[in-house]
């Protein structure tokens, strides 16, 4: 008979644990959304995905002990994959209590508001001082589905009226070759994204930002309730308000967002 050393007993265990499907339930990836959206996540020229969630959702992993997987797709895909636990973490999100019945939502990351944009000649038709004036008009306004834009347009968007002056779309700067083509006449978007997108496109003569903020509350990461658990929520929490404490946060954010940031790090000035 063979004699078991205690090492060759070690040995037999570690291959087990290679080979078994429950070693890599011990590593920790997270599955984290990302779409072309400058300054928040885009895909460099390099290839790798870069902006300021992005890094932002990495070294908060990193802190962790944990990997990303970024995932690419549509807004409101991620809110269906995030409900459904299919996703793990979707960053650049406004809090709402719909949401909160199936995400945790951390601490804010950022701060930009979302503004009415309009085609110089829709400026020239139309006075809107505030979202429900373009109710009663022919006005034309896209919106991202599944984008929450803050209490006023949440409160309009059920109302027939309002509801006939809308467009909704899936890609932003498909809008805005829609604004520049007169196919429509306003969007609401970031501030920030929508300024770089509008530079990117050569666009910042026809189309430009209005007085009307839509919504000027702060963007949080979400993180799914069905496939998050309470701890390590917890744990991630922490590690964002380490990061407000230290600096990290507003390193990233000045790295990534083209104005002077906050000492806070959430947005700019």
């Amino acid at each position: 008979m063979v004699k078991t050393t205690a090492r060759t007993l070690l040995m037999i265990a570690i291959a087990w644990a290679a080979a078994s499907p429950y070693a890599a339930a011990a590593e920790c990836i997270k599955s984290v959304r990302w779409w072309h959206d400058p300054p928040y996540s885009y895909q460099a020229p390099d290839g790798s995905i870069a902006g300021l969630s992005v890094e932002l959702t990495r070294a908060l992993l990193e802190r962790l002990g944990c990997t990303p997987m970024f995932v690419e797709m549509p807004w409101a895909r991620g809110l269906i994959e995030l409900e459904a636990g299919r996703l793990d973490i979707l960053p650049g999100a406004l809090m709402t209590d719909e949401r909160a019945a199936f995400a945790y939502f951390s601490r804010p990351t950022n701060l930009s508001p979302n503004v009415l944009f309009m085609s110089k000649r829709a400026r020239e038709r139309f006075a809107v001082q505030r979202l429900a004036d373009i109710v009663g008009t022919d006005f034309r306004l896209g919106a991202q589905i599944k984008v929450n834009y803050g209490p006023e347009y949440a409160e309009l968007l059920p109302t027939p009226g309002f509801g006939a002056r809308l467009t909704f779309l899936t890609d932003r700067r498909g809008a805005w070759r829609m604004l520049e083509a007169n196919r429509l006449d306003g969007l609401i978007a970031d501030q920030i994204s929508g300024l770089l997108e509008l530079k990117d496109l050569g666009l910042s003569e026809t189309i430009v930002p209005t007085e009307v903020i839509v919504s000027d509350r702060p963007a949080h990461i979400a993180l799914s309730k069905r496939s998050v658990d309470p701890v390590f929520f917890e744990r991630f929490n922490k590690a964002l308000e380490a990061m407000a404490r230290d600096g990290s946060l507003r390193t990233i954010a000045q790295r990534n967002l083209p104005c002077k940031v906050r000492p806070t790090g959430i947005g700019c000035r």
